[in-house]
């Protein structure tokens, strides 16, 4: 097990722990199209069928040959004259010849040798049976041409996308009404220590509700996870190690919150350790809030113990669950983070050789292009300063701070 003390810098460790999961794959199922919203793509998807499946209109007016408005202008408009009506959802048997023109409506068929068409506000009756048009159009003007949008055979999802309101109607569009994902992650979360309590219960003097479980819960269904709460284990190694061996066979990935510091009581990295090999690779991340983090592979499974201070689980949770929650889902069109950047407000202390993130909040000014960023200065354990927090600033372990009126880029997670 590698020792506590030795600490491994956050990007480091996170690389590493991650390249593990390279070749990590989830079993997949077939769903039908219109529950995928947010599931994630098992496999390439080609187009069935190109869309449109033939050239049509994208405005109300007339279907013309281009070449027979050349010139054509209010003070010298063309003549033509309407052979007809297009119909909606029917094919159009109607046939363009030069000096013709079809009544067609918004996502109507365009007849044959029809290449354009002209708006009904360019356009004017004259004579029942005749127009004049007031405005020359081009070659393919106004219209969508068969397969314009994806072409039969063409790749539209590529494996690993997770999918959008828009891309389900996308989906159906070409008919693809069932599809192939992978099955969530099963994802248990364990909180242990004496003194925390089940929120549904009254809690006494020297008691804590547990607030880590529900967090990281909420965490992972964002992230498209399936949350798995064991309840909390005291500190018990018997007991622990018997919950944890149940989450473990019951799971695809583990995370257990508390006990994972440097204390004798702390039997968390103990406990994990048992559950499979390799076992503890990470005890310990150079980085406030959250040093006494645990990333651990037992048997291809991953394990993370993450300290039981809710501020630094949080943190936590975000540099290291979230995305591989992400990676391991089988995710790619994700950013890591959201950002933005602005004027820090006062001076920003950090220790040289320590990674620190700094709750912070986002001042936003309409009279001015630039964000005002303002650090939270809290102590251990309050959380409603935390939650309150917009974003973090990430100061690297090179350098000791920012100073006042210097541009900082926040992290909103």
């Amino acid at each position: 097990m590698k020792s506590f003390l030795h600490l491994k810098a956050p990007e480091e460790a996170r690389n590493e722990y991650f390249s593990i999961f390279d070749s990590f794959r989830l079993s997949t199922e077939k769903i039908k199209s219109d529950f995928g919203l947010d599931r994630i793509l098992a496999k390439d998807l080609f187009a069935p069928e190109s869309l449109p499946a033939f050239n049509r209109s994208t405005v109300d007016g007339y279907a013309v040959r281009s070449k027979d408005t050349f010139g054509a202008s209010e003070s010298l408009p063309a003549f033509f004259k309407v052979i007809g009506e297009v119909n909606m959802g029917k094919p159009t048997p109607l046939e363009i010849n030069s000096g013709e023109a079809a009544i067609i409506h918004t996502g109507g068929m365009l007849p044959k040798n029809a290449d354009a068409v002209v708006m009904i506000e360019n356009t004017q009756t004259t004579l029942i049976g005749e127009i004049e048009v007031g405005r020359a159009v081009g070659h393919f003007e106004n219209m969508i041409l068969a397969g314009e949008d994806v072409q039969s055979g063409s790749l539209i999802f590529e494996r690993g996308w997770k999918l959008r309101p828009g891309d389900i109607g996308a989906l159906m569009s070409v008919g693809m009404i069932e599809i192939e994902v992978y099955r969530p992650l099963n994802i248990a979360i364990i909180s242990s220590g004496d003194e925390v309590v089940d929120p549904h219960f009254e809690i006494h003097q020297g008691q804590v509700r547990d607030v880590n479980s529900y967090t990281l819960s909420a965490l992972v269904q964002k992230y498209g996870g399936h949350s798995h709460l064991y309840g909390i284990s005291p500190d018990n190694r018997t007991i622990f190690s018997k919950i944890a061996r149940q989450a473990f066979q019951e799971n695809d990935m583990v995370i257990i919150t508390a006990g994972s510091s440097a204390s004798v009581r702390d039997l968390t990295a103990e406990v994990i350790q048992g559950l499979g090999e390799p076992g503890v690779l990470v005890h310990g991340v150079n980085v406030r809030p959250g040093k006494p983090t645990i990333l651990a592979v037992c048997d291809g499974k991953p394990v993370i113990g993450l300290p039981g201070n809710p501020v630094s689980a949080y943190v936590i949770a975000n540099l290291f669950v979230a995305p591989l929650i992400r990676k391991l889902s089988g995710q790619t069109n994700f950013f890591w983070e959201q950002k933005i950047n602005g004027i820090l407000t006062v001076n920003l202390a950090s220790s040289s050789g320590r990674e620190d993130w700094v709750p912070v909040n986002i001042i936003r000014d309409e009279h001015s292009k630039n964000c005002l960023i303002e650090p939270i200065f809290y102590k251990s354990n309050l959380i409603f300063s935390i939650i309150k927090a917009e974003g973090f600033i990430r100061i690297p372990p090179d350098i000791t701070g920012y100073s006042a009126n210097s541009e900082v880029e926040v992290v909103i997670f």
